[in-house]
C-alpha cells in the first residue's frame, strides 16, 4: 500500500547529472552538499549528528531503517541532515529495543528522503566527480526551475555553518559535584562526547560558537574542549581566537574533527576542501606515537595541509590517515594541546580511540 503511494523523485547534482528514485512519504524539495557514508550501522546517529548539517546524505548500506530509531542515540535534538538517499528503506523495523520507525522519525522532523535509488552508481559518480551541491525533489516535471535554484546555493567552500547548530545560551552537562570542570566550545558538539567526558567525572559547561575565551575563563574550567561540527573552519575566527588564547597560556585543550581544524589554523597551518571527506565507521589509522592501528569512525569534509604542518616547527603529526596520509591528529609542541580528525566517541565496533578522553582527563591532571 505505501509503495503504490510513493511519489517519483529525484536527485539533481550541480552538473546537471540527474538519478531518479521514489520519496519515502514527504514531498518536497530539499537543497544541499551531497556526500555519501559507508557505514553498514549508526544511521540515527548520522541523521542527528550536527556535522552533517545541510548535506544530502547517501548511504552506501543497502538497507536503512531496518532497526528502526531510539531516543537515546540521538546525537542532538532533531535531524540535521538536509536529505537522505538510500537504496531500500525499510518502513518497518524489528529491533525490540526500537521507539520508533525511521519512516515515523523523519515525518516527525519533517526529513525529505528518497529511495529505490542506485545508489551505486551515485556513490560511484561521487567519487569520481567530488562532493558537490545537489537537489532532491519529488517536482521532477520541473527540473529547470530546480536547476536555477540549484545554482543559487552556496558552495561549502568558505561557508560558515557552525552558527546554525551551535547552542543559543551557554549549558551544563553532568553531574556538577564532579571532580573536573571542562570548558567545552560548541561548533557542532554531538551529546555522546559530552557523554565521554561526563563518565570520567567531568561537569561540562557548553558554551556559543561565537564566545570569548573569557566567557570560557569565567567558568574557572580545569580544561577546554573545541567540538565537532559542519562547515568550512576557516570563518570561524572567534573560535580560532579562542584556541589561540588557551593555547597562549598553555592550559589543557582538546579538539576532534572541526576543533581539530580550528586548532590547526590557530598555529598558522591552512585547511582545504577534499575531494569527497572521509564518512564511514571503518577508517584505518595510525598512531604515530605508539605504533598501533586504530579503527575510527570519520565525518569530515575538510582536512589541514600536510605540508605545512611538517614544516611548523611548534607542530608533531601524531596520527595519519591509512587510506590517504592525511593528517588524523596533532599535538602542540611544549604545550597541553592536542586534536584528532576522527570521533573517537563513535566507537564504531572497536572503541580504539575512547584513549583520547583518557588522556584528556590525564593531561587535566598533571597540568
Amino acid at each position: 500500500m505505501k509503495y503504490k503511494q510513493r511519489k517519483k523523485a529525484l536527485i539533481l547534482l550541480e552538473d546537471g547529472t540527474i538519478f531518479y528514485g521514489k520519496s519515502i512519504g514527504k514531498d518536497g524539495t530539499a537543497f544541499g552538499e551531497v556526500c555519501f557514508n559507508t557505514g553498514t550501522t549508526g544511521y540515527q546517529e548520522i541523521f542527528t549528528d550536527p556535522s552533517y548539517y545541510g548535506q544530502l546524505m547517501v548511504t552506501t548500506n543497502a538497507h536503512i531503517g531496518n532497526y528502526g530509531t531510539k531516543e537515546d542515540e540521538m546525537e542532538s535534538e532533531d535531524v540535521k541532515i538536509a536529505g537522505l538517499i538510500c537504496k531500500n528503506f525499510s518502513f518497518e523495523y524489528s529491533r525490540p529495543s526500537g521507539d520508533n520507525s525511521l519512516e515515523d522519525f523523519f515525518e516527525k522532523y519533517n526529513t525529505l528522503a528518497i529511495a529505490d535509488v542506485d545508489t551505486r552508481a551515485l556513490v560511484s559518480y561521487i567519487r569520481d566527480n567530488g562532493a558537490m551541491n545537489a537537489v532532491i525533489s519529488t517536482e521532477v516535471d520541473d527540473i529547470e526551475n530546480l536547476k536555477k535554484q540549484l545554482a543559487d546555493q552556496p558552495d561549502m567552500k568558505g561557508l560558515e555553518l557552525a552558527s546554525k547548530v551551535s547552542t543559543k545560551e551557554p549549558y551544563y552537562f553532568g553531574d556538577e559535584n564532579a571532580t573536573y570542570k571542562i570548558a567545552a566550545l560548541d561548533i557542532g558538539i554531538k551529546k555522546n562526547i559530552l557523554r565521554n567526558l561526563a563518565k570520567r567525572d567531568a561537569y561540562i559547561k557548553v558554551f556559543p560558537y561565537n564566545s570569548k575565551f573569557e566567557d570560557l575563563e569565567a567558568f574557572n574550567p580545569d580544561g577546554y574542549f573545541l567540538s565537532n561540527g559542519p562547515g568550512d573552519p576557516e570563518p570561524l575566527v572567534e573560535a580560532q581566537a579562542v584556541a589561540k588564547e588557551i593555547i597562549a597560556r598553555n592550559k589543557p585543550l582538546f579538539g576532534i574533527c572541526l576543533g581539530h581544524q580550528v586548532i590547526a589554523l590557530a598555529n598558522g597551518i591552512s585547511t582545504y576542501k577534499m575531494h569527497n571527506g572521509h564518512r564511514g565507521i571503518n577508517h584505518p589509522v595510525k598512531n604515530l606515537v605508539t605504533g598501533k592501528g586504530e579503527i575510527t569512525s570519520q565525518n569530515h569534509g575538510f582536512a589541514i595541509n600536510r605540508e605545512e604542518t611538517e614544516a611548523n616547527e611548534n607542530v608533531e603529526i601524531t596520527h595519519v590517515h591509512l587510506n590517504d596520509n592525511t593528517v588524523a591528529g596533532i599535538k602542540i609542541k611544549d604545550k597541553n594541546c592536542y586534536s584528532v580528525q576522527y570521533h573517537p566517541e563513535a566507537s564504531p565496533g572497536p572503541n580504539d580511540s575512547v584513549y583520547l578522553f583518557d588522556q584528556f582527563i590525564e593531561n587535566i591532571k598533571n597540568s
